[in-house]
């Protein structure tokens, strides 16, 4: 099977009944869910903007008169909106998910990576931060 060259057994997402999820309908359904968001509230998924607010948010602590001169923060307030729930709920719902069908564990490093790249934590974390950064710029720069 082609997904075992890059999940061992035990690692791939399982549905209640042992099987993997099926991608495409996953997919589809998130692209459903994502229309019907459209339609019935008229607000697109995204996440980008909710960094962005709790960073401001963060900095209203330390520097309200800053952000509040922010040209940014003026068009969007910093704060807990639909985006942050959004936010969370994914969360909630990867970890709801992951913990009925049994696929469930802390680790630090996942399988793949170590294999491909080392154990190192720090090298990941590194990496990470450094793709969320140019992810997130990317996201700011086509405004989203």
């Amino acid at each position: 099977m082609r997904g075992e060259r890059y999940f061992k057994k035990g690692e791939q997402e399982m549905s209640s009944d042992g099987k993997p999820w099926n991608p495409y309908l996953a997919g589809a359904l998130a692209g459903l869910v994502s229309i019907g968001s459209v339609w019935f509230a008229g607000k697109y998924f995204g996440a980008s903007t909710t960094f962005v607010k709790t960073a401001g948010l963060v900095e209203q602590l330390f520097s309200p008169e800053r952000v509040a001169q922010m040209e940014y923060f003026i068009k969007n307030t910093p704060g807990v909106d639909w985006q942050s729930m959004f936010l969370v709920g994914i969360f909630v719902g990867a970890l709801i998910a992951s913990l009925t069908d049994g696929s469930f564990r802390l680790q630090g490093l996942p399988a793949l990576w170590e294999e491909r790249f080392g154990p190192s934590i720090g090298k990941r974390g590194i990496i990470a931060f450094l793709g969320g950064t140019v992810a997130m710029f990317g996201a700011r720069l086509a405004d989203g």
